[in-house]
């Protein structure tokens, strides 16, 4: 007799699913089929019971069963979903086959039910009958992007990412709010550099047929920029700023992103544009500074560094600053000029009284007067004066707790411990910041703390180690011959310490500083034969393509180190560097930055 709500048998019910779940199939059948001689207990065990049937061979007994559903529920889509898997599953193909397009054409024009089918189909594994119920309905509607973003996820579940990726575009051709959306699924779809190519020549030719659609301009700035070809995006982003008439806004984020990533080349090329085409706007002054950075930057890292170079930065800032005045921009300029001043001229004087004015002006911003405070604590270091500068890094730490210039702040104070040889102090420090959120900075907190343990586990004394952050101390100081000095010293005193891939390692950067590329590539040759595995094996390996590459303008041998790289050290923080290096090199890239 049944004992529970609305006429259904509970007690029953529950007892046969917990036989069905317990694979005891004959029990939980014998119930089941006295259950369903009540309609009112079918939707609580259908589910269950159809397939206890398929999986025992029963497919009479199923087929039987879901005829008198459907002749009692003909409107039922999932009994007739169920049919047709039963088909399926009975070998039956063609009659499956017919049975799911007999249920994509009764459905097509109802996009509730569509979704339904699709959704069972893709539960079951039946990927392509999924895709031709969205295409069947896609048709009938008249509208080639209808259920874009449902058919690109099945795709995706079937790995088939250059139809995934063409969905995914009519999607946000549709929907451009949702490019984020897009673009961060793609990131992580499209691993291989295959991939993103694909997607470029796809978008090209979304470009060249829909010259009007600004998404696929966007789209392709994207992957330029995962590509690291920041001039193939400032390409597509001037075209979308003429188009807009937004004064050069999107051109100006690519040149910093180039910028950011040292691609001096490209960035002064961006900004040179940006002054010539926008001279009346506010990014003509942001331009301008950022020229002179992009300069700067390159300049800097230019081996060695000219000094004519630089006394002329400093007087391009200084018409730079005459011009704009009192206001934020003339500040940054000081800043950038100061620095000038204190590492590159040895006039440290002047660099602090610079800056004592910038943190001086209300004017200039917290954030600037930080990174100013943060910058003058640098030269105090110059100025053998750790103290102070000790002092004015926890200021900037006790103001910006929670932020990247009070973890920057930090880690500049563990960096003074280290220089000092307190470990310790420096350890406790550097603890704390490898939970940073901020990636570099915990990556540099990680890489300092490795560097510290490890050589200090060897050597309970420490006295190696406090000679190797006196190296570093006197190279921050710009003393490289008393840094080459001791760093020989070590090696004849320390010849089979472990802390000799990193003596290799800075002896090698002195080297190139000095213009002796050369020995650089031979120290660095050195590092990767002896210490592949160790912590500066792939930066090694990395810096001698880019001295092949950039100082000894052997293209070839830079080819072949950077395609070796990526074969040796494919988890690498420079792989993507060095994908687009070893491409351009091969001769990937047109003059207007496309494959």
């Amino acid at each position: 007799m049944s004992t529970g709500l609305f006429g259904q048998d509970t007690k029953s019910i529950q007892l046969a699913n917990e036989y069905y779940g317990q694979g005891d199939f004959d029990k939980a059948r014998a119930i089941y089929e006295k259950l369903v001689a009540n309609q009112q207990n079918i939707p609580l065990i259908h589910s269950n019971y159809f397939f206890l049937l398929l999986e025992t061979g029963s497919y009479d007994d199923a087929e039987d069963y879901l005829d008198k559903l459907l002749k009692r529920n003909p409107e039922n889509i999932y009994y007739h979903l169920d049919l047709g898997y039963l088909y399926s599953d009975r070998g039956d193909e063609d009659k499956a086959r017919k049975k799911f397009q007999e249920i994509r054409e009764q459905v097509k024009t109802r996009p509730h039910l569509v979704r339904i089918v699709a959704d069972y189909l893709i539960n079951k594994q039946f990927m392509q009958e999924a895709v031709e119920t969205f295409l069947t309905a896609r048709r009938a509607s008249g509208n080639p992007y209808d259920y874009s973003l449902e058919m690109a996820n099945i795709y995706r579940i079937m790995n088939e990412k250059d139809l995934m990726v063409q969905e995914y575009l009519n999607y946000v051709s549709q929907n451009p709010g949702n490019l984020k959306y897009v673009q961060n699924t793609l990131q992580n779809l499209l691993t291989e550099p295959a991939e993103l190519e694909s997607l470029e020549y796809l978008l090209y030719d979304k470009i060249q047929k829909n010259p009007d659609e600004n998404i696929y301009n966007e789209l392709l700035i994207w992957v330029h920029l995962q590509q690291r070809n920041f001039y193939g995006a400032f390409i597509q982003a001037r075209a979308i700023d003429k188009r807009l008439q937004t004064n050069g806004s999107r051109s100006l984020n690519i040149g910093t992103i180039a910028l950011d990533n040292n691609d001096y080349n490209n960035a002064i090329k961006i900004f040179s544009y940006l002054i010539k085409e926008y001279p009346d706007t506010y990014n003509y002054i942001l331009a301008r500074m950022y020229l002179i950075r992009s300069y700067e930057q390159r300049v800097r890292n230019t081996f060695p560094v000219d000094k004519r170079e630089i006394s002329n930065l400093i007087h391009d800032y200084d018409i730079f600053i005459s011009e704009l005045g009192n206001n934020r921009s003339a500040y940054e300029a000081m800043r950038s000029k100061a620095l000038l001043h204190a590492f590159y001229v040895d006039e440290k004087d002047s660099a602090i009284q610079i800056l004592n004015e910038v943190i001086a002006a209300p004017q200039a911003g917290d954030e600037l007067i930080a990174r100013s405070k943060l910058d003058l604590g640098n030269i105090y270091i110059l100025d053998g004066q750790p103290w102070e500068s000790s002092l004015l890094y926890s200021q900037v730490e006790k103001s910006r707790k929670e932020d990247l210039l009070g973890y920057e702040a930090k880690l500049r104070n563990a960096k003074l411990s280290y220089y000092q040889g307190d470990f310790e102090l420096a350890q406790a420090h550097l603890d704390i910041l490898k939970q940073a959120t901020t990636r570099t900075i915990a990556n540099d907190a990680m890489a300092l703390s490795i560097l510290i343990r490890d050589n200090s586990y060897f050597d309970s004394t420490q006295v190696a180690m406090k000679d190797y952050a006196r190296v570093e101390l006197l190279l921050f100081q710009n003393k490289d011959s008393l840094a080459i000095e001791l760093l020989d010293s070590m090696k004849l005193r320390y010849p089979r310490h472990p802390i000799n891939d990193e003596i290799l390692w800075l002896e090698a950067k002195l080297m190139r500083r000095s213009g002796n590329f050369e020995k650089a590539a031979e120290l660095l040759e050195e590092i990767y034969a002896s210490y592949p595995e160790d912590l500066w094996g792939d930066d090694a390996y990395f810096t001698l393509g880019e001295i092949y590459e950039r100082n000894l303008n052997d293209k070839d041998k830079a080819m072949e180190i950077y395609g070796e790289f990526l074969r040796i050290y494919p988890g690498s923080i420079y792989v993507v560097e060095a994908r687009k290096r070893y491409r351009s090199l091969r001769g990937d890239f047109n003059s207007d930055g496309s494959l």
